[in-house]
């Protein structure tokens, strides 16, 4: 196939691959939307997943659904080295600049408080090549969202923002990313905002986005998030929505897919969307011509898992530390050791038919004792808390419940075994 039209390359232009199948979770967004619209109650929302399921696009999706409502919305990635008003100060200010609401002193007045929560950014007496500044062309306001005090700063924000929405009868929707890696202290404030706001009934929400872990840091915040958020989990595709994601696209450019092409390909991927895109761009570049055979799938795999293990896992485990590269491998081999006695596997190393996709040999635990890796290293587990803490940071784990660590990247067990 030409290579120019690969409609599964990164920034084809086409429908994502990872947004198929995910027609539940926009219809649902789109009645939040109209809730909130008519003045009625909603709560945030929280998307989770490991890596790969299409997090991001669909956050991405949700946030043009806003943007065709006429909502004001603005966007950031959450960093562990971050704290949140920097980047949530440029997404309030974006929000506020696609209201539509005519410019004058009300708009000006919320971009003064805008200006003013993110000016208290920097500490007091620093000097001024030293403070950010936000780009905002209006003075700031004093008095309001300058506290220094995060909580109550975010509230009343969040207030005067929802405040502008609701004189134009629209909204404002802040999409977070990768919210687990929020500050403690940001995750708190964060979720005291959300709470006020849906006291007032104002119609501003928050849409984040993290891995599955994410419920426990919000509840671990604050003991009421459940009531906040309406969490709904993202997983790998079911098979009718991963062949969508393969034959959508390519018939947009005249190609087809043989029945046994699509079988090979569910086996390969195990419907997790990033796979089904990587493996979807080799394919095309190495079929000759259409329809793509089963064939063709065997010819570009090694290829695909070429590319995959240098820039989706081999890219990851490069940042781990020695130490804590051993605590990965000794993770994979736990999951091995557990998966022969018996123990149900639920990461997505089993087709949906029941068989064992051909991508992992054998099956793989969706997480593992800690004593059990420890078991594997011959050592305490106290002694290998500072690795696996590590490993939570840089989002490589996750500890979904006391006790269990768990890859947030799947397959990942397969390839380190492979590397060793």
């Amino acid at each position: 196939m030409d290579p120019i039209t690969n409609p599964y390359a990164p920034g084809a232009g086409q429908r994502p691959p990872e947004l198929a199948g995910r027609d539940e979770q926009l219809r649902a967004f789109d009645v939040v939307l109209e809730r909130i619209a008519r003045g009625r109650s909603e709560r945030s929302i929280v998307l989770t997943g490991l890596r790969g399921v299409g997090k991001t696009v669909l956050l991405n999706a949700l946030r043009s659904a806003a943007v065709r409502g006429g909502w004001g919305t603005g966007k950031f990635e959450a960093r562990p080295d971050q704290r949140l008003r920097r980047p949530l100060a440029a997404a309030a200010h974006q929000a506020v600049r696609e209201l539509g609401h005519p410019r004058g002193e009300d708009v000006d007045h919320v971009l003064g408080i805008v200006k003013s929560f993110a000016l208290r950014e920097a500490p007091s007496g620093a000097r001024l090549r030293d403070r950010w500044q936000p780009g905002i062309d209006v003075p700031a306001v004093p008095g309001r969202a300058d506290s220094g005090d995060i909580e109550i700063d975010l509230v009343e924000l969040f207030t005067d923002i929802g405040g502008l929405a609701a004189d134009v009868g629209k909204g404002v929707a802040v999409f977070v990313d990768e919210m687990q890696d929020l500050d403690a202290d940001d995750v708190s404030a964060l979720c005291a905002a959300c709470h006020e706001i849906s006291q007032t009934g104002l119609p501003v929400i928050v849409v984040g986005a993290g891995l599955p872990h994410l419920p426990a840091v919000l509840s671990a915040s604050k003991s009421y998030s459940e009531r906040l958020f309406r969490y709904q989990r993202i997983d790998r595709l079911p098979r009718a929505a991963a062949d969508r994601a393969l034959v959508g696209p390519a018939a947009e450019e005249g190609c087809a897919f043989m029945p046994e092409a699509l079988d090979a390909m569910y086996a390969v991927t195990a419907g997790y969307p990033y796979f089904i895109q990587a493996y979807g761009k080799v394919v095309w570049d190495v079929a000759p011509v259409s329809p793509i055979t089963a064939d063709d799938i065997r010819v570009a795999a090694p290829q695909a898992e070429s590319e995959l293990a240098v820039g989706f896992f081999g890219s990851r485990f490069e940042r781990a530390t020695p130490a804590e590269r051993e605590y990965l491998r000794a993770m994979a081999d736990a999951a091995i050791v557990g998966s022969s006695e018996g123990q149900a596997d639920s990461s997505g190393d089993v087709a949906a038919d029941g068989g064992s996709a051909a991508y992992d040999n054998g099956a793989e635990l969706s997480a593992v004792p800690t004593s059990a890796v420890a078991a594997v290293l011959g050592r305490k587990p106290q002694s290998l808390s500072p690795a696996r803490d590590a490993l939570i940071k840089k989002g490589l784990i996750y500890s979904g419940e006391r006790g269990q660590i768990a890859f947030t990247v799947p397959h990942f067990g397969r390839y380190l075994r492979a590397q060793a």
